[in-house]
């Protein structure tokens, strides 16, 4: 965070910074939602980053993360933020068919109406023209998107005055979750990633599509891949269905200092191994485990539109993106995720 040189500007900023009130909307209040460009130097390109937060009257009517597969979630475009100090949640989104932000609109919406800002960067090359095998398996250059993300939150002349920063969570799902436990002090270790397609036990859907790229992880260059991703800046992480668990080292996980809550979707003994966050549950100081158990990985997509599957099937997609785990609907899923979610960041960060 930048030092600011001046007694005056210190004072000006304990002054408003005490004037600040913590603004949690009700349901019906609007969302108000933006892309910014992020810099990264580490990537040699922009980052676009999706900002979601609570505002005070309707932007230009959007919806985000509609496809031909899913529905899309409203917002307001550019719509006038309320007044207040919020706390921030850093969302990291996972790979494939919802591999960018704005396709956890379903969730950042919800959580902006309950008086949080959110924000997203799509990280590059994990879905869209632009998806890359080689891309997606840097998963060192994930965190690196969210710091550099937080980085333009504590400039942004929009943002700045309205986020309390001391207050600051990270919400990852499937390999954001791994990103998530990254940014909380988890380090890969690169002769894990290096075998991690070896052989289809771990993740055969996606070992697939990196060997049929052409990718060889043992020749990928890992030196920077076991590095320390922690930002300090981070007080609480949530993972759902983190991916892949297995590249990191143990030892690692044990020196997490802040509070992490792990949730898996689906029943267990029925979860993926690459998936499984009971584990490193207990191996995290403070850390907390649940399970969704009628869910399924696939329940983190948006709401399927009618006719999904059958076009998924039709193009060899390969996985069951409309399946939840069985019982209830996804829209019931995604509430309790939501209430879920939200509950959690409030207790660690209101």
């Amino acid at each position: 965070m930048k030092k600011l040189t001046s007694m005056v500007i210190v004072l000006c900023t304990i002054a408003s910074s005490m004037l600040m009130t913590y603004h949690p909307a009700v349901a019906g209040d609007y969302v108000g939602v933006r892309e910014i460009a992020v810099p990264s130097r580490e990537r040699g390109r922009d980052l676009a980053v999706t900002v979601w937060y609570p505002a005070d009257a309707e932007g230009d009517p959007v919806k985000l993360g509609e496809s031909v597969f899913f529905v899309g979630t409203p917002a307001g475009l550019d719509g006038p933020i309320s007044g207040g100090g919020f706390p921030l949640i850093l969302l990291s989104h996972g790979a494939g068919l919802a591999g960018n932000a704005q396709a956890l609109s379903w969730i950042a919406v919800p959580l902006a109406k309950q008086g949080f800002i959110v924000a997203a960067p799509t990280h590059p090359g994990n879905t869209g023209a632009s998806r890359s095998a080689a891309e997606t398996m840097k998963l060192w250059l994930r965190p690196a998107d969210i710091t550099e993300t937080l980085n333009a939150m504590e400039d942004a002349p929009l943002f700045k005055e309205h986020i309390a920063f001391d207050k600051t969570g990270i919400l990852g799902l499937s390999m954001g979750g791994g990103t998530a436990l990254a940014i909380a002090g988890a380090r890969i270790d690169p002769e894990r990633l290096a075998s991690y397609c070896d052989t289809d036990a771990l993740n055969p859907s996606l070992c697939d599509w990196v060997r049929q790229s052409g990718v060889d992880l043992h020749a990928m260059d890992l030196r920077s891949a076991g590095r320390d991703n922690h930002d300090a800046r981070i007080g609480f992480a949530m993972a759902i269905d983190p991916a892949p668990v297995d590249v990191f080292e143990f030892d690692s996980l044990s020196r997490i200092s802040i509070p992490v809550a792990l949730v898996n979707l689906g029943q267990p003994g029925k979860i993926p191994p690459t998936l499984r966050a009971d584990e490193i549950a207990n191996v995290i100081p403070n850390a907390s485990y649940s399970t969704i158990e009628d869910a399924s990985h696939y329940s983190m997509f948006a709401e399927c539109r009618p006719g999904a599957a059958e076009i998924a099937e039709s193009e060899k997609i390969g996985d069951p993106i409309c399946s939840d785990g069985g019982g209830r609907s996804r829209r019931e899923i995604h509430g309790q995720i939501i209430d879920m979610v939200a509950a959690a960041f409030s207790r660690a960060l209101k």
